[in-house]
């Protein structure tokens, strides 16, 4: 068994700490008060076996509580008092410098908590410790000065969770949608550097991975990119080799149709450049917070202007199709599965069956789905009748990263916008701890939820004042060179905070175990189903209430819990301990997905889930479990022609890995040693991480550096849905 210190170091369990500190506190009392050995025996027996039936990592707080609890059901309370004001004496000196013992353990890799919170980052790396240094200065100015008492309270106890505080400090955002088209058309400045409107396809996808990996410096969320605004681009292409063609063949005689071909099989071949340009930099590139640019690429056939660019957007689309099932190689030169850049394909008329134009298209992004995870996919039906405009038109248009969604939004001249456009931040409520606290009372747990609402309110407000008043000097890149706006130097972004121009996340996690709790069932059964619709349909009606208030776009966000939901489960245990069925795993489930170990099948789910999902207009994605389809398009088709009819966003979820000792190419399972789970390569028994690559989408975007305990279990958990 495992015990996580305070400063995040992990570390084996040692009971004759617990005899030594229950000693030290025994020989401050009289002889007459004192626990028999015997009793300090049985405290530490069952202190013990409280902690290993947690099945987890125990942090050193609760071995502390479980101690102080024990000392009190023997009856000694004289003891228990010289016990309880130790710890108060060293809380206090710990708290006289919170960050030192953080950043100790960050340098010297040690720090467990910090290693498993973010799956894409790789702790040992200078640049991702000089991030998470940075983040816990920002933290700790962000609890002592930033923060009310009652929100850092809430969020320490797990009623909340107030995102990415290590960012909190400086006036920076979450997520956007890049308006590249604007970059790329009317020029951009990187760094001080003017740059032109690019004369080439290959020049513009070379820009475009600049203005990437500056916008991912300057926010800490997720961004997105369409593919649409490179298509332009292609026919300059065209039309620059044609030229060079003309002129290398001006004294020879060729048919029009051979020219045409010569300059068709260069310009592809230009596209395979830029497309590679992509792909490698997104892959290699690092911000300044240590990790590959967290990007989304859209793959969107409508968004194309005319039948040529349309046509031109669909040769882009099958580069960017044929070179992610291809891979990236891994530094012992075998094809592996990347995390970046995330794709989106959106499923459309022209696409979506068999005859259609574009069909094939469609064939090869399954051939991808089922050997590299992605592209996910936007059905442009399903997204037209739920994104509707204050003017009953639908849009179709792409998350900012994972899946948080803009709300439609009409500009003064009644056109629609989206590129351009940002979120300000999240605070999650944990609805598990809203129903255990009204102790399966209705009444109760309505009143409760509206309380831990008003703490989300109070804390959202703090993100957007944090934001208000920041001069778009900041982050020129962002609010001067056209990735979200083109304002003035000294000019402030508070115009794009109201209106609806932005968006600010309420999110929610936990509705599968509050919904058992409350219910006694799931809510995909019948019978509770109705209570889960209501207490989504009243975090709507409180973002409705904020957005009416303030004149900002608050939207109800399906959070994506990574590192959280490890956390969210040991403050329920420790609140509340273990409930079957609620709080006996170490995690909570995504928002409103099925619980991972529910049997159901893949378009059962996906059509229960869209209901949900409709209810969740600031972003939500479902997904379904599927073993190898490498060898069962027919399969994936059917799955995506599902989700065409019936769901907005989906995608499926496959395995990826590769064992660097042995060569095994399949899926790299998870087992349990010591109360602790860890990979291993089934061939060969292999368990060093770092001489394997395993990939799992965890949070709608695909992780390769690993996950803490909690999310651990929760993808052994999961049961195939096809």
């Amino acid at each position: 068994m495992k015990i996580i210190k305070r400063n995040g170091s992990e570390t084996a369990f040692d009971r004759a700490k617990i005899v030594n500190a229950i000693h030290k506190a025994n020989a401050e009392v009289s002889e007459g008060n004192r626990l028999s050995e015997e009793q300090i025996r049985t405290i530490t027996d069952k202190v013990t076996a409280l902690a290993s039936d947690l099945n987890r990592a125990v942090n050193v707080e609760e071995i502390q509580d479980f101690v102080e609890n024990q000392i009190m059901d023997q009856k000694a309370f004289a003891v228990a008092r010289k016990y309880i004001t130790y710890r108060y004496s060293r809380e206090l000196v710990r708290k006289a410098n919170t960050t030192d013992a953080q950043i100790l353990t960050l340098i010297e890799s040690n720090n467990e908590e910090v290693k498993q919170e973010n799956s894409n980052k790789n702790p040992t790396v200078n640049s991702v410790q000089r991030d998470y240094m940075a983040g816990e200065v920002s933290k700790d100015i962000t609890r002592r000065i930033l923060l009310s008492p009652d929100i850092v309270r809430a969020h320490d106890e797990g009623l909340i969770h107030f995102h990415d505080a290590d960012y909190f400090a400086q006036h920076m955002h979450n997520c956007d949608l890049v308006n590249l088209e604007d970059m790329l058309q009317n020029g951009t400045v990187i760094s001080g550097t003017f740059i032109e409107k690019p004369h080439s396809f290959s020049t513009a996808c070379n820009i475009a991975t600049q203005i990437i990996a500056q916008v991912a410096s300057n926010q800490y969320g997720g961004q997105s990119i369409s593919l649409t605004h490179l298509a332009p681009f292609v026919d300059i292409s065209r039309k620059k080799i044609r030229a060079e063609v003309t002129a290398e063949l001006a004294n020879v005689a060729v048919m029009e149709d051979t020219i045409t071909a010569i300059v068709e099989k260069r310009l592809r071949e230009e596209i395979k450049k830029g497309i590679q340009t992509i792909q490698y930099q997104v892959v290699t590139l690092l911000t300044t917070n240590g990790q590959a640019p967290f990007v989304t690429v859209f793959m969107y056939l409508g968004e194309a202007r005319n039948e040529r660019e349309r046509d031109d957007l669909a040769m882009i689309i099958e580069e960017t199709l044929n070179q992610r099932i291809q891979g990236v190689k891994n530094e012992s030169g075998v094809w592996v599965t990347p995390a970046f850049p995330k794709l989106i394909y959106v499923l459309e008329e022209d696409n979506i069956r068999e005859g259609t134009k574009y069909w094939d298209l469609t064939v090869l992004a399954a051939k991808c789905t089922a050997k590299r995870m992605v592209p996910d996919y936007i059905s442009e039906k399903k997204m037209l009748e739920f994104k509707v405009d204050k003017n009953g038109e639908g849009h179709c248009y792409t998350c900012m990263g994972c899946r948080s969604f803009l709300t439609p939004y009409v500009d003064q001249d009644g056109k629609p916008k989206y590129y351009g456009r940002f979120n300000q931040g999240v605070v999650t409520i944990n609805l598990v701890d809203v129903a255990l606290s009204s102790q399966g009372d209705e009444e109760a747990f309505w009143k409760i939820f509206d309380e831990r609402l008003e703490l989300c309110h109070k804390a959202l407000m703090f993100r957007h004042n944090r934001l208000k008043g920041t001069l778009s000097d900041a982050a020129p890149i962002l609010w001067q060179y056209g990735a979200l706006a083109r304002l003035k130097r000294g000019e402030t972004i508070d115009k794009l905070l109201y209106g609806g121009y932005s968006t600010i996340s309420l999110g929610y996690a936990g509705l599968y175990e509050c919904t058992k709790y409350m219910t006694g069932k799931s809510h995909t059964d019948a019978e509770a189903k109705p209570f889960a619709l209501a207490v989504m349909q009243h975090m709507n009606d409180k973002c409705k209430e904020w957005k009416a208030k303030h004149n900002i776009d608050f939207s109800l966000y399906g959070t994506p819990l990574e590192s959280t939901t490890y956390k969210f489960a040991k403050c329920l245990q420790k609140r509340f301990g273990v409930i079957p069925g609620v709080t006996d795993k170490n995690y909570i489930t995504n928002s409103y997905h099925v619980h991972v170990t529910e049997q159901i099948d893949a378009f059962t789910k996906l059509k229960f889930e869209s209901e949900f999902q409709q209810l969740s207009p600031g972003g939500a994605i479902s997904y379904v479990e599927v073993p190898n389809m490498q060898d069962n398009i027919p399969a994936v088709l059917a799955v995506m022609q599902y989700i065409y009819d019936n769901i907005m966003y989906a995608e499926l979820n496959t395995k990826s890995d590769f064992c660097q000792v042995c060569g095994y190419d399949g899926e790299i399972k998870i087992v349990e040693e010591d109360g602790k789970l860890l990979w291993e390569c089934p061939h060969c028994h292999n368990r060093d991480q770092s001489k394997m690559n395993v990939a799992r989408r965890t949070c709608g975007y695909i992780g390769t550096q690993y996950w803490n305990q909690g999310r651990t279990q929760e993808i052994k958990d999961r049961v195939l849905h096809l």
